[in-house]
């Protein structure tokens, strides 16, 4: 597959066009950022680790039937990807407290969120992604009541395949983000799903293994995220 055009940078992954119409080149940078890019730092690696964990946890849903955006790995940093008309929404699931939620509401973190909560969010970088609701998505055309129903509903199924691959790497899947897409009229995964964009703690200490270690300044960043691939059976060799 040939790549060709830059169609778009954001904050840690790039995308490409490519002969094919319908596929992208989705590259992983080594970049970093936190609080809206006010904190921003290269780290070595990180493009190759986060392309190849993103690459395995869509192969492991995809197995359990839901439709991602996902084709092959292209390089140690880039993945070949279908192109998708993006819902402007992230859904995002809480099992645990932590983050913006303690935050918010001034609860504690580390509470077990029984059952889990569902929330959506805006794209939107200059608004700081605010928290919307399915009224709001319906009115202002974000997304139908059927996308919105579909999201959720794969949202959850991610959730309890999952929670599974983690735990059984005694690590805790506290939270995390999915934004979806249509591809030839079906709702479709896309974006990334890695340490970038979740939550995940180790489930005998609470130790943070995710991008907290770097919004934190706990440091050991890549190598808390090597480690949670490492559990759960991913090769970065």
């Amino acid at each position: 597959m040939e790549k060709r055009d830059a169609l778009y940078a954001g904050k840690a992954k790039s995308v490409y066009t490519t002969d094919d119409p319908d596929r992208l080149i989705l590259e992983f940078r080594d970049d970093t950022s936190a609080f809206d890019g006010e904190k921003v730092e290269q780290l070595a690696r990180k493009g190759m680790v986060n392309n190849k964990f993103n690459a395995f946890i869509m192969d492991k849903l995809k197995a359990a039937g839901i439709p991602t955006h996902f084709e092959h790995l292209h390089s140690d940093t880039e993945s070949v990807v279908k192109k998708l008309d993006m819902l402007p929404v992230e859904c995002v699931v809480r099992n645990y407290s932590a983050g913006s939620l303690c935050r918010r509401l001034g609860v504690e973190e580390g509470l077990a969120l029984t059952p889990p909560t569902f929330e959506l969010f805006l794209k939107n970088d200059a608004q700081h992604d605010p928290m919307i609701n399915e009224s709001l998505a319906e009115s202002f055309g974000w997304a139908t009541p059927e996308q919105l129903a579909e999201a959720k509903t794969l949202t959850y199924k991610v959730n309890e395949v999952l929670k599974q691959l983690f735990l059984d790497g005694d690590i805790l899947l506290v939270d995390y983000k999915l934004e979806f897409g249509v591809f030839k009229g079906e709702l479709t995964l896309g974006d990334e799903f890695s340490p970038d964009g979740c939550r995940l703690w180790d489930s005998n200490t609470r130790e943070k293994l995710d991008k907290d270690r770097f919004r934190q300044g706990l440091g050991g960043v890549i190598e808390a995220y090597e480690e949670v691939g490492r559990r759960i059976g991913i090769s970065f060799d």
